[in-house]
């Protein structure tokens, strides 16, 4: 038999690429660290679950619905979103996950020899398509662990197609307000397209914080992420969505799979929006509870950490991140170390309900003390 010669068929940039590998299933982690709960703090889910009617949409969806295909376009849901966000339907893009909206966008967009601009401590997935699309990637160094305006503008040229911002930024949950968001619009002046992903949109309360959905009005080369993954609690059901301006959802379409989002997320996603005043406050409440614990719980010994917007919060480890991981984990806590966010010996915490909350102040305690012992 012949040997495939996988270097002569794979193009380099793929090669060069380092996979990533998701965590195992939490039954067999239970099974790894001799735990029977596992408390789910590393990839701010809401703990609430999802709103009431995501659960009658689910009850209701029956077996004789599985053999038929969802509609490509996710018609009504578009719809529903027009209503909402006072827009027309042909404004939204909806897909499998907020990454593949991601995808889509970079291939309209970018081909070899363009660039894009992101930061260099932010949502992985930005850098990760376009490099396995063979695309740059140039990363801004944060500063005060903020998004740097400035340093972005200076690294854009004449091939800068696209400059990511995550807003808040994860895991820093630092923000630009509307002031700083305006002049960086103003500065780019429609050189190139700027994605705003507003995946904690929903849990951001600061009067000062821009909604991207209103800046499009003015910037016509906006495009805003957002989810169902984080307020919604529809992270299993995997969707996601832009909004920009017509011309620009036209072309992100072109590159668009069409049938990527299944019917039950389509539906969901309906009902999750239809009524979702009272969930929303719910939500915050009990972030801002889970907050309130946590950081006076850091100040008493004298950790480092950021408490911005969304629904975690990073702290600095005394010890290695990744040790540390594994010795909460044997008490059943699951967090998420910030090496592979290049923030060594940080480690990121989902905000949810006080009785896990103590569970993690507990556990984090008892750890730090048996290794200043």
């Amino acid at each position: 038999m012949s040997i495939l010669m996988l270097d002569k068929l794979v193009p380099e940039h793929i090669q060069n690429f380092e996979p990533y590998f998701p965590s195992k299933p939490d039954t067999v982690l239970m099974s790894l660290f001799g735990v029977e709960t596992l408390y789910r703090l590393n990839n701010n889910e809401n703990a609430l679950g999802p709103p009431p009617g995501v659960h009658r949409v689910i009850d209701d969806f029956v077996p004789d619905m599985v053999p038929v295909y969802p509609n490509g376009d996710c018609f009504f849901l578009k719809e529903k979103l027009a209503f909402k966000f006072n827009k027309s339907p042909d404004q939204f893009l909806v897909g499998n996950g907020s990454c593949e909206v991601i995808s889509s966008v970079i291939k309209a967009f970018c081909m070899k020899g363009d660039n894009i601009i992101t930061a260099d401590k932010t949502f992985a997935v930005y850098e990760w398509v376009a490099r396995f699309s063979g695309v740059e990637v140039k990363l801004i160094p944060l500063k005060d662990f903020r998004f740097d305006p400035d340093a972005m503008l200076d690294a854009m040229d004449e091939m800068t197609k696209i400059i990511f911002i995550c807003n808040p930024n994860n895991p820093t949950g630092t923000y630009w307000d509307m002031d700083t968001m305006t002049r960086f619009l103003k500065a780019v002046d429609q050189r190139c397209i700027v994605v705003i992903d507003e995946a904690y949109f929903e849990y951001v309360d600061k009067k000062d914080y821009p909604d991207a959905m209103q800046l499009m009005e003015t910037f016509s080369n906006v495009v805003a992420f957002r989810t169902f993954s984080k307020m919604y609690a529809l992270a299993a059901l995997r969707i996601g969505y832009l909004c920009s301006s017509p011309d620009v959802v036209d072309m992100v379409r072109r590159t668009h799979i069409v049938y990527s989002v299944n019917t039950p997320a389509q539906q969901a996603a309906a009902a999750a929006i239809t009524d979702d005043t009272d969930f929303i406050a719910a939500t915050r409440k009990m972030v801002k509870d889970a907050r309130d614990l946590l950081c006076p719980f850091f100040d008493d010994l004298g950790l480092s950490y950021l408490s911005g917007q969304g629904n975690y919060i990073m702290v600095r480890t005394p010890i290695s991140d990744t040790l540390l991981y594994r010795m909460l984990m044997k008490q059943g806590i699951m967090v998420r170390t910030m090496t592979g966010f290049r923030f060594p010996n940080w480690i990121r915490i989902s905000l949810v309900q006080q009785p896990v909350m103590t569970a993690f102040v507990n556990a984090f305690q008892e750890v730090i003390s048996s290794v200043s012992d």
